[in-house]
């Protein structure tokens, strides 16, 4: 429950980070809108991961029987294809596709900063 807690959180503060970043600075920009929905789907996407490790800690931990794992392997279905659905809108590309700019993903270099 606690972790479950967790992921709801974290989409929570995702969504206000994101909205108070717009307040404050994203109107004036000409990208404005698209900074929005990033950092609206990198909240979402940080409380799916957290909500599927609840759903795997409950499943494996609490009860593991054969049908916990059966729906546990359609919830993290369903969350992995929502979660790589988001990724691709937020960066324009598959997950396992390199940076159209040649960079990789580990890359120290801040996006914002470009």
């Amino acid at each position: 429950m606690v972790i479950d807690a967790a992921g709801v959180l974290a989409i929570v503060v995702g969504l206000l980070v994101a909205a108070v970043r717009y307040a404050t600075t994203g109107r004036a920009r000409a990208d404005g809108f698209r900074m929005l929905r990033q950092d609206l789907g990198r909240g979402i996407l940080l409380g799916l991961e957290i909500l599927i490790a609840a759903d795997i800690i409950r499943t494996v931990a609490i009860t593991p029987t054969l049908d916990g794992v059966l729906v546990l392997g359609v919830i993290v279905l369903i969350r992995t294809f929502l979660s790589m659905a988001l990724q691709v809108e937020l960066e324009g590309r598959w997950p396992w596709q390199s940076r159209a700019d040649g960079r990789d993903r580990d890359s120290r270099q801040d996006d914002s900063l470009r």
